[in-house]
């Protein structure tokens, strides 16, 4: 509960063939042993993720991915999950093992990562074990189109080097934690209406609830927190209008109700739809569920996997409201955690999650490759303030995003 939460760590990932020294390098790296180092080839078997504080980049999730040339039938598996990664990788280093001459792998990854845009650094890993060599980085650069480090996990050489460049790899960027800040100004009150039921975590707010009270305050205003059923009263008590009320999608309607008309709401979803993924995109998604017909397969997708309750949201009220709004007889799959799906063409729509526990890499992949396949994609609050006829009010803060929606409903 007091770390930064993965999905607002910087996501780096380690790349190369089996015992090119991937782990190592983390552990060299961060002068810790957390990942796993053997001798024996293949000890890195699926992606491992490990979250912590790498100055001067601050809160990363590090992970270390399995080799790419195991041939084996289980390697290609592993291999598919190696590239899986990339979906959510914002920088890559690419490890290659000096000792080695046949570099086919790493190129092949080099040429899907550039496809990506995702920033690169080349690692010549165990120059301790190289006696000679007519290579350098810059005949490395040259050839594979980015920068080279030559290193020893061994003896500690070009480590500090590697970690200075990571820092150039990203930019610094202060927006990226924006989740209302940019809405708000200091001094202002933000109304956040955040029920307490079964579903609720016991003894703490859900992460999306706990980060938007966090930006409310690095943005110098105020925060107060209420339930739906008190939610007049604590307006009455404020003695000053707020300039903004966000509530859990799932009380919209009593909220709306609630809120005078002057004083403008959203959703926690709406506002991480902004902020992790493509808000325009997600309303357009909502206009294509009157466009659903008998037999359509939608796609209910989760960022992350929890205990569902009896009146679960994804498995049992989404599919329910779905039906009862369009009249159609409609079927439904469910995906939860790192998975999406590796066929969206048998789908009419795709309904996500906030994508709280998605980096915002992550989830504009997921949004990508909806539209990729002309697909429609919506979110969980979009969906259900179109559901309970509140969509226009809830999209009054982002006027682009409202002009669409008024647009095509």
């Amino acid at each position: 509960m007091n770390q930064t939460p993965r999905g607002n760590r910087l996501h780096i990932a380690f790349f190369g063939q089996t015992n090119a020294g991937k782990s190592s390098l983390i552990n060299a790296i961060t002068g810790q042993d957390i990942a796993l180092v053997s001798s024996v080839s293949g000890t890195t078997t699926d992606p491992v993720y490990k979250a912590m504080e790498l100055l001067p980049l601050g809160p990363v999730t590090l992970i270390d991915t399995a080799g790419l040339n195991d041939l084996t039938e289980l390697g290609a598996l592993r291999e598919q999950k190696t590239i899986e990664v990339l979906d959510k990788t914002d920088c890559a280093l690419i490890v290659f093992d000096s000792t080695q001459e046949d570099f086919h792998f790493e190129t092949k990854l080099l040429t899907l990562i550039k496809e990506k845009n995702i920033p690169m650094l080349g690692i010549y890993n165990k120059i301790d074990l190289k006696t000679i060599s007519d290579q350098t980085p810059e005949t490395l650069a040259l050839a594979y189109g980015i920068p080279f480090i030559f290193v020893s996990t061994e003896t500690g050489q070009g480590i500090d080097l590697v970690k200075k460049h990571l820092a150039t790899m990203v930019p610094h960027d202060e927006e990226r934690f924006k989740i209302v800040g940019d809405l708000i100004n200091p001094g202002d009150f933000v109304v956040l209406v955040t029920p307490i039921d079964k579903a609720a975590p016991k003894g703490r707010l859900i992460l999306p609830q706990q980060q938007t009270i966090r930006d409310i305050l690095e943005s110098d205003a105020m925060a107060v927190v209420t339930k739906e059923f008190e939610l007049r009263e604590t307006l009455s008590y404020l003695g000053k209008k707020p300039s903004l009320v966000i509530t859990d999608s799932q009380a919209f309607l009593k909220v709306a109700a609630d809120t005078p008309r002057d004083i403008p709401m959203t959703s926690f979803s709406i506002l991480f739809a902004r902020h992790k993924g493509d808000l325009n995109t997600l309303v357009a998604g909502a206009a294509a569920i009157n466009r659903l017909e008998d037999g359509d397969k939608i796609l209910i997708a989760e960022g992350c996997t929890h205990h569902r309750q009896s009146d679960d949201i994804g498995t049992v009220k989404i599919p329910r409201w779905l039906r009862q709004l369009t009249g159609k007889e409609l079927s439904f799959d469910h995906s939860a955690g790192v998975s999406f799906t590796h066929d969206l063409t048998q789908y009419k729509l795709v309904v996500h999650c906030g994508g709280c526990m998605l980096n915002k890499r992550a989830m504009q992949h997921r949004i990508s490759e909806s539209s990729s396949y002309e697909v429609p994609i919506v979110n969980y609050g979009v969906l259900i303030a179109f559901v309970h006829g509140i969509l226009d009010r809830a999209l009054e803060p982002f006027p682009m995003a409202k002009r669409i929606w008024d647009k095509l409903k």
